[in-house]
């Protein structure tokens, strides 16, 4: 631990708020956000994250996240498995008792992350600007700890998202749609999915209907 202690990482930010998405969501939550990605996401709502940030080690990163005194925490980005040092703290927040989960873009290998560890693991659609970052090994490794989350743009998105899990049928893990803010309305995507009988379940960006499209929250 000594030496994964002195590792350090470049951050955004580091902040208490609810989580807004996936299955812990409403839970008092430390978000880690670290910074850098390789994607560029038409709708991203952290291009903030894509540069700066201050450097930091796993043992101040620790520390900062348990003088919060909360149960969860989530590291997040810009796209966090950017920086190979990411997986030291996964398993270092493990190691402290705490629910972790990551946000990741499904463009990166998510094979070495901690099992104990919530992936959150996007499928780019082709409204997202970057539908061909998306990993198929990643889909192989998925557990039912796990999330697959689509951000849908349009109906086109909703198209070319209903044809991939037909392809795809036998994935062990949930299945989260989520309208892309202020682009699809979220009863919209809700009256699609009960017309076709999808089985995913919608996700509304809780944070954002409670803040707005603001960072730190």
């Amino acid at each position: 631990m000594a030496a994964t202690a002195e590792l350090r990482l470049k951050v955004t930010e580091v902040f208490h708020s609810l989580q807004g998405e996936a299955s812990f969501s409403g839970w008092p939550t430390v978000f880690v956000r670290l910074t850098g990605c390789p994607l560029r996401c038409q709708y991203c709502d952290t291009p903030y994250a894509f540069g700066g940030g201050d450097w930091a080690s796993i043992n101040e990163l620790v520390s900062q996240v348990l003088a919060f005194d909360a149960r969860y925490v989530c590291v997040t980005g810009g796209e966090p498995l950017a920086q190979p040092r990411c997986l030291e703290l996964l398993s270092a927040l493990c190691d402290q008792g705490l629910e972790v989960s990551l946000e990741t873009s499904g463009a990166i290998d998510i094979a070495a992350v901690d099992p104990r560890v919530c992936r959150v693991v996007d499928v780019k659609t082709p409204g997202s600007g970057e539908v061909g970052r998306n990993l198929e090994a990643n889909y192989t490794l998925l557990t039912a700890r796990d999330a697959l989350k689509f951000v849908l743009c349009d109906r086109a998105d909703y198209e070319w998202s209903r044809a991939w899990l037909r392809a795809h049928p036998d994935l062990p893990c949930e299945i989260y749609f989520s309208p892309s803010f202020e682009e699809l309305s979220g009863r919209e995507l809700a009256e699609w999915i009960l017309e076709d009988r999808l089985k995913v379940r919608l996700q509304l960006q809780l944070h954002k209907l409670l803040w707005g499209d603001v960072p730190g929250h």
